[in-house]
């Protein structure tokens, strides 16, 4: 086996890796090693709808959205590629009377930071979308701002921009080991090289218990399957709907490809990897979707695809140094809402690794120790 050696060792390629390896690099961090075990953006990034939403109930996921809202849109300027930003708005649909006292709440939070969200009537909620049933909906909440992107351009330029100041990816790269010596990493093994680091981090999304474990270490992150589905091109609908969501049931649906992109979840499926696609599941998610918005009726479905949601006992990412063993970092666990962190999420931590804090935006929530401390911070706007 060879040897070699990092400053930094980041275990997956998705977008938190390559944010990651690109905001040190950016610090001036070059001898930093990324491992992927797939190909860059294409494990759980690959399955993601790509939303970008700032509609949250805490005041840390609302900062790390509102940061990275504002990168994604200047998001060419920066690193020159076209990740296809669609602000079209997010449309959530109550039709739970009980819900409408907590969005109400979580809605002044979020207007108290600057979110221009605003609480719609049925009536309101007509105009954005005029295609679905209104007849059980008691309100909503929107914003114009969020909307959704592609997750293989956006994450490919950071990993290109990143490769750039001198950071190496190494796909098709599993790691098999963690070393850990006097209670400290030293190494990280993959199939075919042990590579010298006194820092790793675990970027590895469902698979992050699996690789915590390597290092003796037990990371609240499980897997839990969520499919999604495609329509052909479907004109019926235009094209400048906003990504709208069903709250009670996790039912959502944007436009996508010509087509529209959908989805619901399965909160009674047990955690796991099983990445096929349900097709009794599939048929439940279409009967949903058609209630909702009749002309769905008309569409055919192109494929379908299942991906993870890594998720965590409180819905919240898993952010920071593990304390032991010294030089194990994490961040995971985001529980549906990684991707459209991810440029937040690569400036906080690295100025928690360089500088022993997070300045931009107070990530402490979110520290690993919470569940020991049994201080969880809840997010309620889950889907």
């Amino acid at each position: 086996m060879s040897r070699s050696s990092a400053d930094v060792v980041i275990i997956g390629a998705g977008i938190m890796g390559c944010a990651i390896a690109y905001s040190l690099a950016e610090r001036g961090v070059r001898n930093i090693v990324v491992l992927e075990k797939d190909a860059i953006a294409r494990g759980a990034t690959a399955d993601a709808a790509g939303g970008i939403l700032q509609q949250f109930s805490t005041e840390t996921n609302i900062r790390l959205a509102t940061y990275s809202v504002r990168v994604w849109e200047t998001y060419a300027e920066r690193f020159g590629i076209d990740i296809n930003l669609h602000q079209n708005g997010y449309l959530f649909l109550l039709d739970d009377p009980s819900e409408e006292r907590t969005f109400r709440e979580n809605l002044e939070l979020q207007q108290r930071l600057g979110v221009p969200a605003r609480w719609i009537t049925p009536e309101e909620i007509a105009e954005i979308n005029p295609y679905i049933r209104l007849d059980d909906v008691v309100g909503g909440t929107f914003c114009p701002e969020d909307g959704w992107v592609d997750t293989y351009n956006a994450t490919m330029g950071y990993a290109q921009a990143a490769r750039k100041l001198g950071v190496t990816f190494r796909e098709e790269t599993e790691v098999t080991g963690i070393t850990v010596e006097q209670g400290k990493v030293t190494a990280v093994v993959t199939s075919d090289d042990e590579i010298a680091t006194p820092l790793a981090i675990i970027c590895a999304g469902p698979q992050t218990r699996l690789v915590g474990q390597m290092a003796g270490v037990e990371i609240p992150v499980d897997p839990y399957r969520r499919m999604s589905f495609i329509t052909e091109p479907f004109a019926t609908l235009p094209a400048s709907l906003p990504m709208t969501i069903e709250f009670s049931t996790g039912l959502y649906f944007h436009p996508e490809s010509r087509g529209f992109l959908f989805g619901m979840a399965d909160r009674d499926e047990e955690s796991s990897f099983n990445k096929s696609v349900d097709e009794s599941w599939m048929m439940m998610t279409v009967e949903r979707l058609i209630q909702r918005a009749p002309a769905f009726e008309e569409a055919n479905i192109l494929r379908g695809w299942a991906g993870f949601y890594e998720v965590t006992p409180d819905h919240n990412p898993v952010l920071g140094f593990l304390g032991e063993p010294e030089g194990l970092a994490v961040a995971a666990g985001f529980s549906g809402h990684g991707f459209m962190q991810g440029p937040a999420i690569g400036a906080c931590m690295a100025e928690l690794i360089l500088d022993g804090d997070a300045k931009t935006i107070d990530i402490s929530a979110f520290r690993p120790s919470r569940f020991a401390e049994g201080v969880l911070a809840k997010e309620h706007n889950v889907i």
